[in-house]
């Protein structure tokens, strides 16, 4: 008897603390919301550049923009929300092209809703060549990590790499340099292409893509891209936790 008793309160004891072991929940991570890539031709854009409208999580997100064209249009975003931008990282001039550069901005802690669009002044060419890609991440607070690079034209380019401590959405963007107007990016490392501007209209326009890929768990990440006819690129890689 004394030993069924003994038996029985080390199983209750193992079962005590054991329990709230299977009762944890696991933190949800962010994860990619909307997107959209607005992309205006040489004498074809406006002022300012609209990007259309898309629906984004009230609260709770972090969004992405770029400007990419005239540097002289050196506008920062507005959105629908007026929520609060600052800029990524330094604005980089294209290589041959020094009258054009590409810029980064975040908004953490952002308000959205339907309706959801993003604008950018054109003060110095209103007609002028520009794409502004617009991304959400929901469920997220903060930019972790980013870098930027400029990559000399090869047939496969890569962005620099970087660190993440834990589940995170991971965004990756490629400006090409190319003076073409049909070209290919693919992007490797298990990224997914989400939108892109690689099919420029005559009058020529500013060529670029974006990918994303959702990594559950703490590493050091980069991009490959793969682009046709050979080019070099201005890339970013961001980390949103």
């Amino acid at each position: 008897m004394r030993l069924r008793l003994s038996c029985l309160a080390v199983l209750t004891a193992i079962c005590a603390v054991g329990a709230p072991l299977t009762t944890m929940a696991t933190e949800p991570g962010p994860t990619l919301g909307a997107h959209v890539f607005l992309g205006q031709g040489e004498g074809l854009g406006s002022d300012p550049a609209v990007t259309p409208a898309m629906d984004t999580a009230p609260t709770g997100s972090v969004l992405v923009a770029f400007n990419a064209g005239y540097a002289a249009n050196d506008g920062w975003p507005r959105d629908t929300y007026d929520n609060h931008w600052k800029a990524l990282g330094h604005a980089q001039t294209y290589t041959g092209y020094e009258r054009f550069s590409v810029r980064a901005f975040v908004a953490t802690a952002a308000r959205g809703g339907s309706g959801h669009r993003i604008s950018i002044a054109k003060p110095a060419e209103p007609k002028g060549e520009l794409s502004l890609p617009f991304v959400e991440v929901r469920g997220a607070t903060r930019v972790q990590a980013f870098a930027q690079n400029y990559a000399d034209g090869a047939p496969v380019v890569a962005s620099k790499a970087i660190s993440v401590d834990g589940p995170a959405t991971l965004l990756a963007f490629w400006w090409g340099d190319g003076g073409v107007k049909r070209m290919t990016a693919v992007p490797g490392d298990g990224f997914t292409l989400i939108d892109s501007f690689v099919e420029l209209p005559d009058e020529s326009g500013v060529q670029g893509a974006v990918a994303w890929r959702q990594v559950d768990s703490a590493g050091t990440y980069q991009v490959h891209w793969t682009a046709a006819p050979v080019q070099g690129a201005a890339l970013w890689i961001i980390a949103i936790r």
